[in-house]
């Protein structure tokens, strides 16, 4: 079997994470198996995947009887939890691909996209609130608030107040119809959805707050030298995990020009990270997906792991009041 895909940034992202024969190696976003196959190239000595979607365990169960691979149905933000329980400590090498994969996307029976038809689900596991759970028992304000902080929707008002009016919702098609009349027409040619699908999504599978208990679960994991590689596709994303690995790294700036860095109360937990790695214009051209992938790598020291507070600027740039 092969992956479905060949994911964004597969030779950035296997540079930046040096394996070398006996590593052990976590796939923190299994997905289609694209990063996870290539690794195994390297003659790591185990390989663990996770995902909480039960199709992407699925999609890699030809992987599941292999002596050096182990896949767990759950979340990555439970990953040094889960990791624990069979024994294991420490690890070489951790990737995050983070947001919805394309396996998600194309099947209109989950829900994620405005393109196809199919009921307003989007859950990540197939399990808890779906989207259009969410819509159907919210407050318009409610509504409103995850529309804007989540997806940029300087509409999120208006919709909300449509969503409220014409409910119960129950399809896609019905969602996308809806704030399409609400908003008309957008420059480029944009389908007016976008920004509300990708809001509703993030909410419902509480991504950013997975985000964050994923990078705090890398650190605790990582070894002495250990490699971490996060890719990104949305910008409140790509913030969080700048802000982590600045702060883990000691390289915040000063809050004035005119004042020196400011030496750090705890020790590095991460080497100042590479710089941001985009996709060039032939993998653009190739798969569009990758236009808005960024890719962003660091080297763990031997500095304990800080406490579980993360980046206070991250979690708060961004959200309205």
């Amino acid at each position: 079997m092969t992956a479905l895909h060949v994911p964004v940034l597969l030779d950035e992202v296997m540079a930046a994470l040096s394996l070398m024969p006996g590593d052990l190696y976590v796939d923190a976003t299994l997905g289609a198996g694209g990063y996870f196959r290539r690794a195994r190239e390297f003659g790591l000595g185990h390989a663990y995947g996770f995902d909480r979607d039960p199709d992407a365990i699925a999609l890699n169960a030809d992987l599941a009887g292999l002596d050096d691979v182990t896949l767990i149905q759950r979340p990555f933000a439970e990953m040094a939890d889960a990791l624990a329980e069979m024994g294991v400590s420490a690890v070489d090498a951790i990737v995050a691909d983070i947001g919805v994969s394309s396996m998600q996307i194309d099947d209109p029976a989950r829900g994620f996209s405005f393109q196809g038809d199919g009921p307003i689900d989007m859950r990540m596991s197939q399990s808890g609130m779906s989207a259009g759970d969410f819509l159907n028992s919210a407050t318009e304000a409610e509504i409103a608030d995850v529309l804007y902080n989540l997806g940029d929707e300087t509409g999120s008002r208006r919709i909300a107040r449509a969503i409220v009016a014409d409910r119960p919702l129950h399809r896609t098609s019905e969602l996308a119809r809806l704030i399409r009349s609400v908003l008309g027409p957008q420059p480029g040619g944009k389908d007016p959805s976008t920004r509300s699908f990708q809001a509703l999504r993030i909410h419902v599978n509480d991504e950013l707050g997975q985000l964050d208990a994923g990078l705090l679960a890398a650190e605790r994991l990582l070894k002495p030298g250990g490699r971490l590689a996060v890719v990104s596709f949305h910008s409140a994303e790509d913030r969080r995990v700048k802000a982590f690995l600045r702060d883990r790294s000691g390289s915040a700036p000063a809050s004035s020009r005119h004042q020196p860095l400011a030496a750090p109360a705890r020790s590095p937990s991460f080497q100042r990270p590479a710089k941001a790695v985009r996709a060039c214009v032939a993998e653009i051209a190739r798969n569009p997906r990758s236009r808005s992938a960024t890719l962003r790598a660091a080297v763990r020291t031997s500095a304990p792991a800080w406490s579980s507070a993360v980046s206070q600027a991250a979690a708060k740039k961004g959200h309205r009041a």
